[in-house]
């Protein structure tokens, strides 16, 4: 048995733009999270995502809600996968004010996990 079904997988490295200014003013529009990973939708893992894959959000852009301010979690393999639209969603985070957080989200808690 290889010891890497053991070893848990190392946290990928993101960062997250928040719906807020520098200021502290909330951004508007307030769909702006859903339409800029709407646009990033098409930066995929390759041979990822099937026939509806037009509907899904990428891996890569994400929108989420952290303590109820609208966010995008960036995974920095995006800047792999395609330099251009990593760099378009830096310089809308600055072009906007908006606060960037390195960090990165992990996985829910499976609280049934170990019992039994």
């Amino acid at each position: 048995m290889a010891d890497s079904a053991k070893t848990p997988a190392a946290p990928a490295n993101e960062f997250i733009i928040q719906g807020i200014t520098s200021s502290g003013r909330t951004f508007r529009p307030s769909d702006w999270a859903e339409r800029l990973c709407g646009v990033m939708s098409c930066f995929r893992p390759e041979g990822s995502g099937g026939r509806h894959a037009h509907l899904q959000y990428s891996p890569y852009v994400r929108p989420t809600l952290l303590n109820g301010i609208k966010s995008v979690v960036v995974n920095e393999q995006l800047r792999e996968v395609e330099p251009l639209a990593y760099h378009f969603v830096l310089n809308f985070a600055r072009d906007n004010d908006l606060q960037i957080v390195s960090a990165c989200l992990l996985p829910e808690r499976d609280e049934t996990a170990g019992k039994g």
